[in-house]
């Protein structure tokens, strides 16, 4: 039996040990800085077959603009890569040869989408996430002016650069 009672007194030291110890608190301060950030993503704008004499052609494409939340921004188009264009006519080549065209932030046809300089017009907003794109809508025509009753038989093409500040 007494085999067993200095046993009972040897557990009974460790749990009083572990009673005796002592702890003590401290802080550990936690942050981060959340950078501004915009990106822009577009599909392309096909004005599809033109006939000249037949008509204008019309067509819309989407610019998703994807910025952190409450992140002012603007978007802006340049005139476009084929030479001579302006934001009054850009135009597409094929080759030599141009056709005329314009991009307009709204589906009236009112006003062009410039790049912000001077008296051209931008699309502003407010971003809602990086995983939230707010969408932009460009809107384009092709019209059906003398110039372009003119035009080539071919394939026209142009490239316009979507800037997005913040």
């Amino acid at each position: 039996m007494r085999k067993f009672s200095g046993l009972a007194i040897a557990v009974a030291g460790v749990v009083a040990g572990a009673a005796d110890a002592a702890t003590t608190p401290a802080t550990m301060p936690v942050s981060a800085t959340v950078q501004a950030t915009c990106s822009a993503s577009t599909g392309p704008l096909a004005f599809g077959a033109y006939t000249p004499g037949g008509g204008q052609r019309t067509g819309n494409t989407t610019i998703n603009v994807r910025c952190t939340k409450s992140t002012g921004f603007t978007v802006a188009l340049n005139t476009g890569a084929t030479a001579g264009g302006t934001f009054a006519q850009r135009l597409m080549a094929s080759g030599s040869n141009t056709l005329q065209y314009n991009l307009y932030t709204t589906a009236g046809f009112a006003s062009v989408f410039g790049d912000g300089s001077s008296s051209t017009l931008t699309i502003a907003g407010t971003g809602a996430g990086v995983s939230n794109p707010n969408a932009v809508t460009v809107f384009g025509q092709l019209p059906d002016s003398a110039a372009n009753q003119l035009a080539v038989p071919g394939s026209y093409t142009d490239t316009v650069t979507v800037t997005v500040t913040y």
